[in-house]
């Protein structure tokens, strides 16, 4: 008995979850997957030698993040409105006090490690950096912060206009937190590192 199982995974993470795809349906930008288990044709009861590759939680919601980011402008705004947002609100955080800016990191770690340690080592970093550019700016920490939030969310909504779809965290609030691991699985998968 042979079972075969098709999986739809968006173009951009399919070289990091299947190492050969069968084919692409360019239409809707998605590749198809087939995985073929053999099991015994002595029992019907016996499960296969295989079990399907499930996505981990963390694929899951790259995945529908990305479907509401293919437009090649709307990625590139992404690629740099959302490290400016982070720094932005990182900055206004530290500006009410320095200690909330330091809770709110210390919970979004927590939740990235959750969901992958590749990508909460890199935030960890990402963190870093943050926070020394915040200590940087000094006392004109608020003012910056201010404008670099309103401009970079202004560009965000101009490359949803035109993607035609709007942003995934109107669905779900945890998208503020994908955005970031957005940005770096592209990077990884040009770098060939998984997550």
């Amino acid at each position: 008995m042979q079972v075969i199982t098709l999986r739809r995974v968006p173009c951009g993470l399919v070289r990091h979850l299947y190492p050969t795809p069968v084919f692409c349906d360019k239409f809707r930008g998605l590749f198809f997957h087939a995985t073929v288990l053999s099991a015994t044709m002595n029992t019907a009861a016996t499960p296969p030698a295989e079990a399907p590759v499930t996505a981990r939680r963390v694929d899951a919601l790259l995945a529908h993040y990305e479907s509401s980011h293919r437009h090649p402008t709307n990625e590139l705004i992404h690629f740099v409105a959302i490290p400016a947002i982070m720094l932005s609100l990182v900055g206004m955080l530290y500006a009410a006090h320095p200690w909330v800016a330091y809770a709110f990191l210390a919970a979004s770690l927590v939740y990235y490690l959750r969901l992958s340690l590749v990508f909460t080592v890199t935030m960890v970093l990402v963190t870093a950096a943050m926070l020394w550019a915040v200590v940087a700016m000094g006392d004109r920490v608020l003012p910056w912060s201010v404008g670099i939030f309103v401009v970079a969310w202004i560009f965000q909504f101009i490359g949803h206009k035109l993607e035609g779809k709007k942003p995934s965290f109107f669905e779900d609030i945890q998208y503020l937190w994908v955005g970031p691991l957005f940005v770096l699985s592209k990077l990884f998968v040009k770098l060939q590192i998984k997550w």
